[in-house]
């Protein structure tokens, strides 16, 4: 039998975050920006701003499960973002920047279950972790202009103040999981 490729699906926050950092770990084979979530079809960035169409700005990650876990890329989704503030990531506001994790079988939905209940455990004392966990819907790839966005837009302010800071944070914590790159 040979390897699959499986999908996972996170919410956490601007797709242009979660993207640049899903892009550098070693078996993430795409990464692709997009909506989920939400009872709108066909859903387009204008849209989903506006907070109406219950979409989340999500990120789809393609992954060889030979070279990456499931449990690896929890580990870097809770890492990338804040878990505990409701609707929010910084000074991106809305219900389209939740925290979610859209699982697309059982065990992704036990495993991510298991992820919160130990980061929990971890820190009782700690802030409630507020990310869902909840089935995939329909996936609507995001618009061919928010794609590679940090790659594309090094300079854009956003991305200078934000993902990078993401990015770097990413490349020191998680050295193990990265891509190699090639000399």
């Amino acid at each position: 039998m040979g390897n699959k490729n499986e999908v996972a699906v996170f919410g956490g926050g601007c797709f242009w975050c979660t993207e640049a950092v899903f892009q550098e770990l070693r078996g993430v084979v795409s990464v692709v920006p997009g909506y989920t979530g939400g009872t709108v079809p066909d859903p387009t960035y204008d849209a989903v701003c506006t907070g109406e169409t219950g979409h989340a700005e999500a990120t789809r990650v393609e992954y060889d499960p030979a070279q990456i876990t499931y449990r690896d890329l929890l580990t870097v989704f809770f890492a990338s973002h804040d878990p505990t503030t409701l609707n929010r990531q910084g000074n991106d506001i809305g219900t389209q920047y939740r925290s979610a994790i859209f699982y697309s079988t059982p065990e992704q939905k036990t495993e991510a279950e298991k992820f919160i209940a130990e980061l929990t455990a971890s820190d009782p004392g700690g802030r409630p972790i507020v990310t869902e966990v909840v089935p995939l819907g329909e996936f609507y790839e995001a618009e061919d202009y928010h794609r590679q966005y940090f790659k594309n837009h090094p300079d854009a302010g956003y991305c200078r103040i934000i993902i990078e800071p993401k990015v770097e944070k990413l490349q020191k914590q998680f050295a193990n999981l990265l891509k190699e790159k090639s000399k």
